[in-house]
């Protein structure tokens, strides 16, 4: 009953609003209406007569006025998320019935199913702005991008933001290894293969382990699954719905479904030892992601093995692969000791990589997801 809204208009306590209202007495339409809102977790209100004697017209996030009740809500207040909805694709008077109640859109089904299905959806979840999303990869293999994810994701968390792990590498062994939590209760990616169309961003996050104060969606151990570009584009646009920050790992190899994730992605990190061949290698993988990532920087990890204080200078990195430097992680002596007494990459929160992430995060402004940063 999640879709159900409070008698005194006010959002339910578990943060979603209201279902639609809706007013038709069309049964074949009405019956239409109920399935889409059942397909969008939702639970409307229907109004048969006119809706000035109720309190439904006022405190519905969405109204849905059936084409045959026109005539019955004419002197009903303005307002806005008021769509008309019918079945007649050749009327051309529908526009002028749409303007004589104030409705901000014509809708005609069958056609326009899917698209009410979400904005039924994104009203019963009570969706705002998208949450500012980070890919991290790596300019080659063994350059730390799976450790930068989840210290970028474990600081997120430490400072109090709705923060989700998103696992987009399925060759990478699984970020809840990384993290501790390959036991925690939970969902992988296996269960959502198949996904298509719109997938809850609620249900998403409920159903994923919790860990470190962060939701994590990560590949399990058993045999390899392929998911489809489809389900990808659907997952990774429900991890955004609902706000905060949420952190991908992602592949050095751009396939379809990899490319789905990065095009949701406001801000990519490409991770690069500070070596020539690195950068050689980095420059392929910058090549083709920067192909769909509107902005790409790079971050130069330094280390045991990584080209240590005698390498590169992070400068000229950035100027080799021609992005923008977006700082350098330093060495953390123990972190690997730390990892495998199960504690997570930043959860030393004086340690130089959370003292990184911390400041990468201070550096962008709030209001940075869905444009530039």
């Amino acid at each position: 009953m999640g879709g159900l809204r409070a008698r005194d208009g006010s959002a339910p306590a578990d943060g979603r609003q209201g279902g639609p209202l809706i007013v038709t007495e069309d049964v074949e339409l009405l019956d239409d209406l109920l399935r889409l809102c059942a397909a969008a977790g939702a639970v409307p209100e229907v109004h048969h007569g006119g809706p000035g004697c109720g309190e439904g017209w006022d405190a519905a996030p969405l109204i849905l006025v059936g084409d045959d009740a026109v005539d019955r809500v004419r002197g009903a207040v303005r307002r806005r998320g008021v769509l008309l909805v019918g079945r007649d694709q050749d009327d051309p008077d529908v526009w002028r019935r749409a303007v004589e109640i104030g409705a901000d859109q014509v809708l005609l089904l069958p056609g326009g199913e899917q698209w009410l299905v979400d904005r039924i959806a994104d009203v019963a979840e009570g969706v705002g702005r998208s949450a500012l999303t980070v890919g991290v990869m790596g300019g080659r293999g063994g350059a730390g991008a799976s450790t930068l994810a989840c210290a970028l994701a474990v600081t997120a968390a430490r400072a109090g933001r709705r923060t989700m792990l998103v696992d987009a590498d399925p060759l990478g062994g699984g970020l809840d290894v990384l993290l501790g939590g390959e036991s925690a209760e939970g969902l992988r990616w296996p269960a959502f293969a198949a996904s298509r169309g719109r997938v809850g961003g609620g249900a998403l996050e409920e159903s994923l382990p919790e860990l470190h104060a962060l939701r994590v969606l990560s590949w399990d151990r058993g045999e390899a699954v392929t998911v489809a570009p489809e389900a990808v584009r659907a997952v990774v646009a429900a991890s955004r719905r609902r706000g905060g920050t949420v952190v991908l790992d992602l592949p050095r190899r751009v396939d379809e479904a990899a490319a789905e994730a990065l095009a949701q992605v406001d801000l990519g990190l490409l991770v690069v030892p500070p070596e020539l061949r690195a950068v050689a290698g980095a420059r392929r993988v910058a090549s083709t992601a920067g192909a769909v990532l509107r902005d790409l920087r790079v971050v130069v990890a330094r280390g045991a093995g990584l080209g240590g204080a005698g390498g590169l200078d992070s400068e000229e990195v950035a100027r080799l692969l021609g992005l923008p430097l977006a700082g350098e992680v330093p060495w953390e002596a123990g972190l690997a000791a730390s990892l495998a007494a199960g504690a997570p990459p930043g959860g030393a929160a004086r340690g130089p990589l959370a003292r990184f992430c911390t400041a990468f995060w201070d550096r962008l402004p709030v209001d940075a997801a869905g444009g530039g940063v």
